[in-house]
C-alpha cells in the first residue's frame, strides 16, 4: 500500500463496555474500537460505526470516543442497554470475562446510511461479531481496504470463516504458538483465498505473516507484563499504521510488536 493512499478508516461492528464492578472502572472497547483509538492517537482520521444504548454506559462511551477525536456520528443510540462485558481479576492481575450482556448489540444491523458512510472511508476494520459480515463482499468489490480480526476462530467450522477470507485484504488471527508448522500451513491456505497478507499472532512467540510469496517472522519486544487484554488489537493497529505509511511487512510487524509491548505494561486496553 502506498503512503497517503488511506485518508480515513472506520471501525465497524461490535463494540461494548468492559466493566469492572469491583474496581469501579469501565472502558469503551471491542476489537475495532481499540484499534481505532490507537490509530486516532497516531493522527489517523477514525470513525466508529456501531450502536450503544440509552443507558449511562452508552452516553459515556460516546463521550470518551469523541474525546479521542473519533467520529461518532454513526455510533447509533438505540433504546435499551449498551452491550457490556463484565470483567474480573484472577490472582489480582489476570483479567477474565465473567459475563456478556448483549443489549442493543444483539439486533444491530447497518442502515443504508451506515453502509454509505463506511463506503466513504478508505479502509475499515471488523470482526466476526459485529453483525456486518454480509457487507464484506460488496465493500470488497467497491474497493474499500479491509482489516479483519478472526481472533482464535479462523479454523472453527461454526463460524464459516472460509466464506469471508476472499473478501478481506488483511487477515489477522490468534494462536498460542503451539504447532508452528500447522500455523504456517494454515495462513498460507487462507492467503490462497485472496487476501494480500495473512498474519498470525502467537503470544510470546511473536507473529508470522504470509503474502503469497514468503513468510515473515517477528519476535516480541520483551517488557514487564501487567495485562495482556488488548495486546492483539494493539498489534493490529500498529501493523495497520505501517500499511497506511506504505511500509513493508517486516516494518508493519515491528510496529505491531512495539505498540503491543507498550499496551501490556498497563491496565488500560489502549
Amino acid at each position: 500500500m502506498r503512503k497517503g493512499e488511506v485518508k480515513s478508516v472506520a471501525a465497524v461492528g461490535f463494540c461494548c463496555a468492559d466493566v469492572y464492578r469491583d474496581l469501579g472502572k469501565f472502558y469503551p472497547t471491542g476489537n475495532g474500537i481499540d484499534w481505532g483509538v490507537h490509530l486516532a492517537r497516531m493522527g489517523v482520521p477514525v470513525s466508529a460505526v456501531s450502536v450503544v444504548g440509552t443507558d449511562e454506559y452508552g452516553r459515556r462511551m460516546r463521550e470518551a470516543l469523541a474525546a479521542e477525536g473519533i467520529d461518532t456520528s454513526h455510533l447509533r443510540v438505540e433504546e435499551g442497554d449498551t452491550c457490556v462485558m463484565l470483567m474480573g481479576l484472577r490472582n489480582g492481575t489476570d483479567r477474565v470475562h465473567l459475563e456478556e450482556i448483549e443489549g442493543v448489540m444483539a439486533d444491530y444491523a447497518l442502515t443504508p446510511e451506515d453502509d454509505a458512510f463506511v463506503r466513504s472511508h478508505d479502509m475499515f476494520h471488523t470482526d466476526l461479531f459485529g453483525n456486518c459480515l454480509g457487507h464484506l463482499k460488496p465493500w470488497h468489490e467497491a474497493g474499500i481496504r479491509s482489516v479483519m480480526d478472526f481472533s482464535v476462530f479462523s479454523e472453527d467450522p461454526e463460524y464459516h470463516c472460509e466464506d469471508y477470507f476472499p473478501y478481506v485484504d488483511y487477515v489477522f488471527m490468534s494462536y498460542d504458538g503451539d504447532d508452528y508448522q500447522h500455523i504456517k500451513d494454515w495462513i498460507a491456505h487462507v492467503q490462497g483465498y485472496g487476501p494480500q497478507v495473512v498474519t498470525a499472532t502467537m503470544g510470546e512467540r511473536g507473529s508470522v505473516s504470509y503474502d503469497g510469496e514468503r513468510y515473515y517472522e517477528c519476535g516480541i519486544v520483551p517488557t514487564e507484563v501487567v495485562n495482556t487484554v488488548g495486546a492483539g488489537d494493539s498489534y493490529i493497529a500498529g501493523f495497520t499504521y505501517g500499511l497506511i505509511q506504505g511500509e513493508d511487512i517486516p516494518s508493519c510487524q515491528r510496529r505491531g510488536a512495539e505498540l503491543s509491548s507498550r499496551v501490556i505494561t498497563k491496565f488500560e486496553p489502549y
